[in-house]
């Protein structure tokens, strides 16, 4: 029986380029830019959302998304799926940080008719690392645009690439895309893949990655829809009417300060792609539809939040404990350079969740560091915090911390 919510969230990750939007288009039939910019510029800048049922041909055992396969053969359901389309260029990296917070399995995607390695191919790697995500499936995309021998020459390069890393004994699948060659196969890779044990006893939290105001310009006021905030619930359950708070929620200016106010709205909808559900449990992407003025949400921006039922969340935080662990070398820029030991004073982009603040480094002992952030968020013992410093004027990942 197929689940009213997605039981996995997968995300589309690697280089600019690559062929991540189009492989989701094949997957799910969505085609994830819908932004002006993204539509004109032909990249992905923000993080695109689509969702699918995975269907199995009761003839052939062929997997597709459609109810009749290419057989002729009737397909069934077996697994609901939601993915998430994150940006490769360098300069949206703290985006895609944002995204790998809330997926359970990553599809690296490599093309074949390009040099190996790619700056953001590795800099993603290390971002899946950071973010704790160990599901990887490695996609060889544009395999028609080389020869049989080119093919298997970068196969065997990402093979000796990946050794050591969470993607040691990720299964390499070499596709196409643009033609529709071997989608069949990614999916019967990620029905194979079981769901993480969700965490259904806990407080509800849900980390907030897209907010949105889905009226139409025009709409008359009495028809006007509250915001929406599209994410996951990391633990506990939400129901429709349960009032919410939102933090660290709206900043507002106070005699050349920026302060931050908790929001605090009602649930009026809940949906998993199309379906409307009276309660939600842990699982893929979700949408929550609020009582807010859709101002508050319109252009994302409540990304980076966290919201729970009233009264229930921590205290924000303009202060960051972490026990560090840096990588050898930056990667992700032209050149390789070396990473140097954190010092005092210095400052550090931080991707907590979905969120991104920066922070100055106030204290040091050992591997433990003591931040000072400029944006408060709201800290988890225990979950994992990109670091990223800055090289030549662009944030280059460079370790990760756990919150103490």
């Amino acid at each position: 029986m197929i689940t009213k919510q997605p039981v996995l969230n997968i995300g589309l990750v690697g280089h600019i380029d690559h062929g991540k939007t189009t492989v989701l288009y094949h997957l799910t039939g969505v085609w994830a830019d819908k932004h002006s910019e993204e539509l004109k510029r032909g990249i992905t800048i923000k993080l695109g959302y689509a969702d699918v049922i995975i269907h199995k041909c009761t003839k052939c055992n062929q997997y597709a998304i459609k109810k009749t396969c290419s057989c002729g053969g009737v397909a069934e359901p077996v697994k609901y799926v939601s993915f998430i389309d994150a940006p490769g260029h360098e300069m949206l990296m703290a985006t895609m940080l944002g995204g790998a917070a809330i997926i359970d399995v990553a599809l690296l995607t490599i093309a074949a008719n390009e040099p190996f390695p790619q700056p953001q191919t590795k800099e993603h790697l290390l971002a899946l690392e950071c973010k704790g995500v160990k599901q990887i499936i490695i996609l060889q995309n544009k395999i028609d645009l080389v020869t049989k021998e080119k093919a298997i020459e970068q196969y065997k390069k990402i093979k000796e690439f990946v050794k050591g890393s969470v993607a040691e004994n990720a299964r390499i699948i070499p596709i196409c895309a643009q033609q529709d060659v071997n989608i069949d196969q990614i999916l019967e890779e990620i029905n194979t893949i079981e769901s993480p044990k969700r965490d259904t006893e806990s407080k509800p939290l849900f980390l907030i990655a897209r907010t949105f105001d889905i009226n139409r310009p025009g709409t008359e006021i009495k028809d006007l829809q509250g915001g929406v905030l599209g994410g996951i619930l990391k633990s506990g359950k939400l129901k429709i009417g349960d009032i919410i708070e939102i933090k660290p929620g709206e900043s507002l200016k106070k005699k050349d300060q920026t302060i931050y106010k908790t929001v605090k709205t009602k649930i009026i909808a809940l949906r998993a792609g199309k379906n409307e559900l009276q309660e939600v449990t842990p699982s893929g992407s979700l949408a929550i539809q609020t009582a807010l003025d859709p101002f508050m949400t319109k252009s994302d921006g409540l990304v980076g939040c966290v919201a729970g039922l009233d009264n229930s969340l921590p205290e924000i935080s303009y202060t960051l404990k972490l026990k560090t662990t840096l990588f050898k070398e930056i990667v992700g820029a032209k050149e390789q350079l070396k990473i140097d030991p954190l010092k005092t004073s210095e400052f550090l982009m931080l991707s907590v969740n979905t969120s991104t603040t920066i922070g100055k480094v106030m204290k040091m002992k050992g591997n433990e560091v003591e931040l000072a952030l400029k944006i408060p968020v709201l800290p988890f013992k225990g979950d994992r915090v990109g670091l990223a410093r800055n090289y030549q004027s662009h944030w280059r990942l460079v370790g990760w911390g756990e919150i103490l």
